[in-house]
């Protein structure tokens, strides 16, 4: 079997077998959910509800504030007990629907199944706007804007990215094995959206059941192809798949479109499925619950709002009170500094980790080793890039290259003095595009 990749990156250990045989799990309807209106790239939702008011599961809550922006749904039937500011996963305080249940038991979206032979392009691309859907891999951009390319972009492939390269994550693997046809359905779906005769599915070889399963389907279908790619990480990076699958390389500072092609994640796929076909609106979605730190690691589908401890205490709670609790995987998440803060539509997976691994306690000053050269998958200097941020020197860090960074954290891990190199690209990043921005 040939495997295909990209040049450098790294191999962290995978602790995938905590949870990559735990089928999906629907969690309890919550008896309160806190439903951020900013949870995509963009213009956060516009609230349309108001205290005191009953919504529906499925309900639109807030809508669409600008072309880059989503439409929020209420996640659960009950009363809104406010609309006011919460503390939200990524640190700060933010606009929220607090809604308390009303009704006991499991409460059904209304569905509208639709004709999909009656739809065009438009149609599914309006639906999957009004839908609320946004990239589930974590970056969570608008999937109607990335549906609409500018006349000048030629679209002629779309890949499903089914790498889930993160350590630890399982949420991909396991609706690859448990829901194949909707995948597939998925697939079918957006390439009549773009009006494309070619898709591609990237798995890891360390996925090889869902390898055999999805095979299995998709022998009738002479235009959907199975690509296996070698275990790796940043696998799962858009231009890192692109350049393996297609040997394409997309422009610095570009995007998949800018080479003819759109990316969408499995769980963004499924839910583009449920959207067109069932009319069901983003209201859930699979979460990994794993980690030395939780007593039950599961895979559930969980709504969207659920505060983060309520689904730890379902797991059996924490395995003691020095657990590092982060959203995401190891490489990419972010470290929780309360667990009174809501899943969102980024959630891929919640990490509990005892504190005798991961963590760092000192930085040691940079050896010039080049580790961090060496593993780069953009081809950056990192600690050069890193030390120019840390400085505030920006217009170097801007000439270095410091925007085609994609932030996934490969430098960090292999930096024997243990500095956040990564963190301080982030910083360097946010301030180049501020900056940028002014002129």
């Amino acid at each position: 079997m040939k495997l295909l990749t990209f040049r450098k990156g790294v191999h962290p250990k995978e602790f995938k077998e905590l949870t990559e045989h735990k089928k999906i799990e629907r969690f309890p309807t919550p008896r309160e959910v806190f439903i951020p209106l900013f949870q995509h790239v963009g213009s956060p939702a516009k609230p349309i509800v108001e205290k005191g008011m009953d919504v529906k599961k499925g309900q639109v809550i807030g809508e669409s504030s600008g072309f880059i922006s989503g439409y929020i749904h209420a996640s659960i039937t009950g009363k809104v007990k406010t609309v006011d500011t919460f503390l939200h996963p990524l640190g700060y305080s933010d606009k929220m629907v607090h809604i308390v249940a009303t009704e006991e038991g499991e409460s059904k979206v209304i569905e509208e199944k639709r004709d999909l032979d009656k739809l065009s392009g438009d149609d599914i691309v309006s639906i999957i706007e009004k839908a609320g859907i946004v990239g589930l891999g974590g970056a969570a951009f608008p999937t109607h804007v990335k549906l609409s390319p500018t006349r000048n972009k030629k679209i002629d492939t779309f890949i499903l990215n089914g790498c889930e390269c993160e350590p630890y994550l399982t949420t991909d693997y396991r609706m690859m094995i448990e829901f194949p046809e909707k995948i597939i359905k998925g697939i079918q779906i957006i390439m009549k959206a773009l009006g494309i005769r070619k898709s591609y599915i990237g798995i890891e070889n360390n996925k090889l059941e869902a390898i055999q399963i999805i095979n299995g389907y998709i022998k009738d279908y002479d235009n959907i192809e199975v690509s296996v790619l070698k275990t790796k990480y940043p696998q799962g990076a858009e231009k890192m798949l692109i350049k393996a699958i297609l040997n394409r390389e997309v422009p610095a500072g570009g995007l998949p479109m800018d080479v003819g092609v759109i990316v969408n994640n499995v769980g963004t796929v499924a839910a583009i499925h449920d959207a067109v076909v069932y009319g069901k609106p983003l209201i859930e979605r699979v979460v990994t619950i794993t980690g030395d730190g939780i007593k039950e690691p599961k895979n559930l589908l969980i709504p969207i709002g659920t505060l983060v401890k309520d689904v730890i205490e379902y797991c059996g709670g924490l395995t003691g009170n020095k657990i590092k609790v982060i959203m995401g995987g190891p490489m990419m998440g972010i470290a929780l500094g309360s667990l009174d803060v809501p899943i969102i539509k980024g959630t891929s997976g919640i990490l509990c980790l005892k504190d005798d691994k991961g963590f760092v306690e000192k930085v040691y000053p940079c050896i010039q080793c080049g580790n961090c050269v060496s593993v780069c998958p953009m081809f950056l200097i990192p600690t050069r890039i890193a030390h120019f941020s840390k400085k505030a020197l920006y217009k170097e860090a801007n000439d270095y290259g410091i925007l085609n960074c994609i932030e996934c954290g490969s430098c960090s891990y292999v930096c024997p003095s243990h500095i956040p190199l990564v963190q301080y690209i982030k910083i360097g990043k946010f301030m180049v595009n501020r900056l940028n921005k002014k002129e």
